[in-house]
């Protein structure tokens, strides 16, 4: 059973690995469709520089998949390895990716809310009359359509998938 729960956490941490590397590839090419669209809107293009908004691969984009993707292909080698560190280990790093996972879930249903708000609460009246959802929908259509919704979806369903079968692999072992 931890076999199982070592592939199952190599799968995630694969999953987490596609973030940065598809932000890598096609990061510029959303940068530059925001950007075409926001000067369709009248707002000056360095905007989103200057409020720290990116969509290639800097930033927590990278070291935050990249860190659960550390630790997960860590706790597969432990688990691997028989050691009782790596069970106790996963039952506390599993649960977290869980929740990490639901919250980039839930931030991917409300950006375009989040956005605005953040926007807003700058006060910068330029910001405010940005149309967000637009703007998302020009930076997401540079993405290829096999990245939103399919790979987002599959990278979900890995991880929340992946994480049960590992916590019940555990329970079971």
């Amino acid at each position: 059973m931890l076999t199982i729960a070592a592939i199952a956490q190599l799968l995630i941490a694969a999953a987490f690995v596609s973030i940065p590397l598809v932000r890598h590839r096609y990061g510029a090419a959303a940068k530059a469709a925001a950007e075409a669209e926001l000067n369709r809107q009248g707002v000056r293009p360095g905007v989103l520089a200057e409020h720290g908004m990116r969509f290639d691969a800097g930033g927590h984009e990278t070291w935050a998949p990249l860190s659960i993707a550390l630790v997960m292909a860590a706790l597969a080698g432990l688990n691997l390895a028989a050691s009782p560190w790596g069970q106790t280990l996963t039952w506390i790093c599993q649960a977290l990716v869980l929740i990490v996972n639901v919250v980039i879930l839930y931030s991917n249903l409300t950006a375009a809310k989040s956005i605005e708000h953040a926007f807003a609460k700058t006060g910068d009246p330029e910001l405010a009359r940005i149309d967000v959802r637009r703007f998302l929908a020009a930076a997401e259509g540079a993405f290829p359509r096999w990245v939103m919704p399919w790979l987002q979806n599959a990278r979900h369903a890995i991880v929340f998938g992946g994480s049960i079968l590992v916590l019940v692999a555990l329970l079971v072992a």
